[in-house]
């Protein structure tokens, strides 16, 4: 038996520090094999920069996935050059930079990750659950772990019941709370609606509560800043036969 980690959307400068802070320690605790990082919000004021995923590297991920804000800061678009950080697979693959699979060779196994976008709420991609069906029907691979970055909740869960026995894991992320609703669906996939989130944890996702609090009330434009105070770190471990590419056991941590 093998295990993987995958930690919720880092927000910021104070979510990446956390992370360096304390994931040496959860892989240790956990006997990681596997380490996955979404970091799609990991730069100051979001988006990912080269800084910010060096840091996640640094701090002992060996994969990155991102999402809707994957391309939001233009001067580092070239860090999708790097093999270890992927975009959802589901962006048009013509002209479209970067990659949204990624393949780890561990020796005597592999694991890969597959990044996907939901559209529900999102922006017009292709349609997720074709891409993914295109993906599979063109893959040897076994122990495949998908991270459906997805607004709606209803979306998430018609991924996880899609790929049922099909994929290793479905870990929802982009809503930053974590939902208790982990399982192992029927074949051997381990499932979570949301990860959570990597940052401050008194805040509205990530942010100073004040601004988001009035950008509802008055439905005026705001300037979110990231908020301060003490973090979290939110993420699942999947653990999962190496062999067979079935799961066996998902289990939530929150780490304050």
């Amino acid at each position: 038996m093998k295990r993987l980690l995958f930690i919720g959307d880092v927000v910021g400068k104070a979510g990446c520090d956390f992370l360096t802070a304390k994931l040496g320690l959860i892989k240790k605790q956990y006997d990681i094999d596997v380490t996955v990082v979404n970091g799609e919000n990991s730069a100051q004021g979001n988006g990912i920069t080269r800084y910010s995923m060096d840091m996640i590297i640094s701090a002992g991920a060996d994969i990155i996935t991102t999402g809707n804000h994957a391309f939001r800061r233009r001067e580092a678009l070239d860090i999708y050059e790097e093999d270890y950080i992927v975009r959802p697979a589901n962006y048009p693959e013509d002209g479209c930079i970067g990659r949204g699979v990624c393949t780890l060779d561990m020796g005597a196994y592999s694991v890969t990750i597959v990044n996907l976008m939901g559209t529900a709420f999102m922006d017009p991609l292709d349609n997720p659950f074709t891409k993914i069906d295109s993906i599979l029907e063109n893959t040897d691979q076994k122990n495949i772990f998908v991270d459906f970055h997805a607004e709606a909740t209803s979306e998430k869960k018609a991924m996880g019941y899609h790929l049922a026995g099909r994929v290793a894991g479905v870990f929802g992320t982009h809503t930053h709370v974590q939902t208790a609703d982990e399982a192992i669906l029927e074949g051997g996939t381990a499932y979570i609606t949301d990860v959570g989130m990597t940052g401050p944890e008194y805040s509205c996702l990530g942010v100073e509560i004040q601004p988001a609090v009035e950008r509802f009330r008055f439905h005026m434009p705001v300037r979110f800043k990231e908020a301060s105070g003490d973090c979290f770190l939110c993420g699942v471990i999947a653990e999962f036969d190496e062999k067979s590419g079935k799961s066996h056991k998902i289990e939530r941590i929150i780490v304050r």
